[in-house]
């Protein structure tokens, strides 16, 4: 008989990532943030019908992948539990916009198909680029980081609380799934009363294991600000780093590479 557990729940993997010793996970964090953000932003400037356009874009996560030493199966896995937030965002696009773009073959290519595309695509590429930072970073040193850069205060620590109660609230959840399972000797799950109660002690639980901790803190000197001992240096290969991928990001955004490379290769065969 299996013994419920919430190994799906494995929020703390991420850190545990971001402290091998890999080329990636020792830039400076601040780098890493500003580059990731760049990412992200010109990304999320193309056009609803860009698709060929973004393909070189997938240079940037694929070379911190690899940078990093990160599992790919286990970063894909992340993205495919949140792509139904973005296929529910484009699904009905095929459905609406009937312009034909293009033809493959005898095929009519429509607009709608186009944009749904490419909003998969982006989606894949800015959650990845997310998930990259953090595992390469840690989720506590990237809080740091928004708060050298500025990010209010109340902010990061709202993050950093929210990201810590996560475990808190896992913990919780396992404890009462082993406890239910042990006096149940059963894999059926439970029905929907006891769900319900189930869920109401988890919160009662969880709100009254974070208070004991808020006291902790509190008489440890907590005063709304967290603080994160990593101390951050900018070097120079740092600076190269940032310098280097921006520039990627623009050339990339004002040229279509795909387009510039398929011309090449014709020119070429011809």
């Amino acid at each position: 008989m299996a013994r419920p557990d919430v190994k799906n729940f494995d929020i703390g993997a991420m850190d545990a990532l971001a402290r091998r010793d890999a080329p990636a996970q020792r830039l400076d964090p601040r780098a890493k943030l500003f580059t990731t953000l760049a990412f992200i932003l010109t990304v999320v400037s193309f056009d609803p019908y860009a698709l060929s356009a973004l393909i070189p874009f997938l240079i940037y996560p694929a070379v911190m992948v690899g940078l990093g030493d990160l599992p790919v199966g286990y970063l894909g896995q992340k993205i495919l539990w949140a792509s139904p937030f973005a296929l529910m965002l484009g699904i009905f696009n095929p459905f609406l916009d009937h312009t034909v773009v293009g033809h493959l073959g005898a095929l009519e290519i429509t607009g709608g198909w186009v944009s749904f595309l490419s909003i998969l695509v982006r989606f894949a590429l800015t959650v990845g680029a997310a998930l990259v930072l953090i595992a390469t970073t840690g989720f506590n040193t990237v809080c740091s980081s928004l708060a050298a850069f500025g990010a209010p205060r109340i902010f990061v620590a709202q993050l950093l609380f929210l990201h810590r109660y996560l475990f808190v609230l896992v913990q919780e959840a396992s404890r009462m799934a082993r406890a239910r399972w042990m006096r149940s000797c059963t894999n059926r799950g439970p029905g929907i009363s006891t769900a319900a109660s189930l869920l109401g002690h988890l919160i009662l639980r969880a709100l009254d294991r974070a208070q004991r901790i808020h006291t902790a803190m509190r008489c440890r000197g907590f005063a709304g600000q967290i603080q994160v001992a990593h101390r951050m240096r900018i070097r120079p290969a740092d600076v190269a780093f940032m310098a280097g991928w921006t520039v990627f990001f623009l050339f990339f955004r004002m040229v279509n590479g795909s387009m510039m490379l398929g011309n090449l290769v014709k020119g070429l065969i011809s």
